[in-house]
């Protein structure tokens, strides 16, 4: 499905954005002591001044490597592969006058093996490389402690997080986020302010899949990453508690309480985490207006600063009981409340073709909003014997509710600052989401290394968005209808999909495909009364082979072929055809075709 975001001013505001923060790129190569290359390696990047990590890559087939969007600085190369001696680099730096840089290879020595006197001690590697996904042990790194799970993702193998919180894997943008194995339905701002509230160290793992099987949703053309939450299941009485401060121009803190209880057949467990941002944007922003023939027709200058402050309050609680050793039931209920302030000044300088100042524009505004969620998770798991073989369902219901007020104050002036008129504009942007959905897997383990994998799911979601905007003369609200929208969405996604695998000495296959039927129906009630209805159904075909072609000092290469289908499924948001309003010259507006 293709979709389009009409961006009027907003693509200039996201260039001019850019343009103000160089970055460059790091590349290079992990050679072995026989000159040849060495995969999944990992690499951390690492700033060379307080040794913290920037950023986390692991190397491909030919042993190379690629840090992206890297900001001007210093910084060490740890790297570090099964077999091979830990090795660390003398610092390069990223310059504005050398922002592509190319490390010399990086060669490892095997680690010595002793045979006598040897300590063995268990720990997960902090990345382990999997035949179809990349996983992110994320208590594996010291430097993880007192970050959010946004900061792990940004650290993490092939991800990126730009200024807005859009979230892209291997420079594509559409990757789906899953919360414990459960879309979290959400995008953009939203999705960011959910996990950079989150602690790390309520996070257990984090899953990477640049082509996920058939058992996950097709949506998502650039991948899906599973966010695993932690769930102790230590007999007795346990918990943990976190706490960290941190400060920049302003401060930040992280709060977080794991609790858990496991006797006999009921296990209990809880996490209660309470965190505050308060951080700033400075934005300068020239354009330059040209005529056909390329001469400058204006000029448009802008400068801003905004304030914002962030709440985060969550708690969830969870029960697990287990009726006998094959089966077990549970009940997750968890809840979240995000209060948000944000106020900024800006002011707009408007001139003629020779850059004579021509007029001032001087604008405030403030924003106020509340961002809550709640949902209830029931889960089923019955295991038929010691193989396997086993049947799982879920069933979740989650509500979203946010209440934004919004404040625009706007004066124009001459060149000698005389005013010239004013205006106030409020926003009033209540918004819900209703989601229920229901799904169903069943694993059978075959004969020979082989397993077969079907499932059923079934997703409703109901959507509820008013913008009311209201010019403000005196004390009186004016109701500005040329502004004003209110619009429904309705979708209903079936699926149902089978998967074989099957591992024979250096192959594992895989084949499986998907079936999902969708029906959208949007309604615009205002300005005027317009709706569209869309249905469809889409094959979605899976095929992976992996092969392992050898091994260089104990570890292991493998080659891949895979062929996957998919579908970019639009947010919400973006299939609401009016205008959202940003300031008095930047909105953004959606699409329902």
């Amino acid at each position: 499905m293709k979709t389009k975001l009409l961006l009027c001013a907003v693509l200039l505001l996201s260039a001019a954005t850019n343009a103000q923060i160089k970055t460059g790129t790091i590349t290079g190569t992990v050679i072995n002591p026989e000159k040849k290359p060495v995969e999944s390696a990992t690499i951390q990047l690492l700033n060379a001044t307080t040794k913290t990590l920037v950023k986390t890559a692991v190397t491909d087939k030919q042993g190379n490597y690629l840090f992206e969007k890297i900001a001007e600085g210093k910084y060490l190369l740890a790297v570090s592969g099964m077999g091979f001696t830990k090795k660390t680099t003398d610092a390069v730096e990223v310059t504005a006058s050398n922002t592509a840089v190319q490390v010399p290879p990086i060669e490892l020595q095997a680690q010595a093996k002793a045979l006598e006197g040897v300590t063995v001690i268990s720990q997960k590697q902090f990345i382990e490389q999997k035949p179809d996904r990349t996983v992110v042990n994320v208590e594996a790194s010291p430097s993880n402690a007192g970050a959010t799970a946004l900061e792990v993702l940004e650290k993490s193998p092939g991800v990126s997080v730009d200024n807005d919180g859009n979230i892209s894997l291997k420079g594509k943008q559409g990757v789906i986020i899953m919360m414990d194995g459960k879309p979290t339905y959400l995008s953009g701002a939203d999705l960011a302010n959910v996990l950079r509230n989150m602690p790390a160290s309520a996070l257990d793992q984090i899953e990477i899949m640049t082509n996920p099987p058939a058992k996950y949703d097709a949506s998502g053309n650039s991948g899906i990453i599973n966010i695993k939450t932690k769930k102790n299941k230590q007999k007795g009485f346990n918990g943990s508690a976190s706490t960290a401060y941190t400060q920049g121009i302003y401060s930040k803190t992280s709060n977080s309480l794991n609790l858990n209880y496991k006797n006999g057949k009921l296990n209990l467990f809880s996490t209660l985490s309470a965190n505050y941002r308060n951080n700033f944007q400075q934005l300068d922003i020239y354009r330059r207006y040209l005529n056909t023939d390329k001469t400058t027709k204006a000029i448009f200058e802008q400068t801003s600063f905004s304030n914002k402050h962030s709440g985060n309050y969550n708690a969830k609680f969870g029960l697990d009981y287990s009726l006998n050793t094959k089966t077990t039931l549970g009940i997750v209920v968890s809840g979240v409340t995000n209060p948000f302030a944000q106020t900024g000044e800006n002011t707009s300088y408007l001139m003629g073709s020779s850059g004579a100042l021509d007029s001032i524009v001087s604008a405030r505004n403030s924003e106020y909003s509340k961002w809550k969620n709640g949902s209830v998770n029931l889960n089923f798991r019955h295991q038929f014997d010691s193989t396997g073989r086993e049947i799982t369902a879920d069933v979740d219901y989650l509500n979203y509710n946010s209440n934004k007020d919004q404040y625009f104050s706007n004066n124009s002036y001459t060149a000698g600052w005389s005013l010239k008129n004013s205006d106030i504009l409020l926003g009033e942007l209540p918004s819900a989401i209703n989601i229920l959905s229901a799904k169903t897997d069943y694993t059978q383990p075959l004969k020979k290394g082989a397993k077969f994998e079907a499932g059923l799911k079934a997703s409703y979601v109901n959507t509820d968005n008013t913008a009311g905007y209201f010019n403000l003369v005196g004390n009186i609200k004016n109701p500005d209808y040329d502004k004003t929208n209110r619009f429904d969405y309705k979708e209903n996604i079936n699926a149902a999909y089978v998967q074989a695998s099957k591992t024979v000495n250096a192959f594992i296959f895989k084949v499986g495909t998907r079936l999902e039927t969708t029906t959208m129906n949007g309604h615009q009630r205002l300005p005027s009364d317009t709706s569209f209805h869309i249905r469809r159904i889409d094959l979605f075909p899976y095929v992976f082979l992996s092969r392992r072609v050898g091994k260089i000092a104990g570890y292991e290469l493998r080659g891949y072929l895979v062929y996957r289908r998919s579908i970019t499924r639009p947010v919400y948001e973006y299939l609401n055809p009016f205008p959202r309003y940003l300031d008095q010259y930047l909105y953004e507006t959606g699409n329902p075709t």
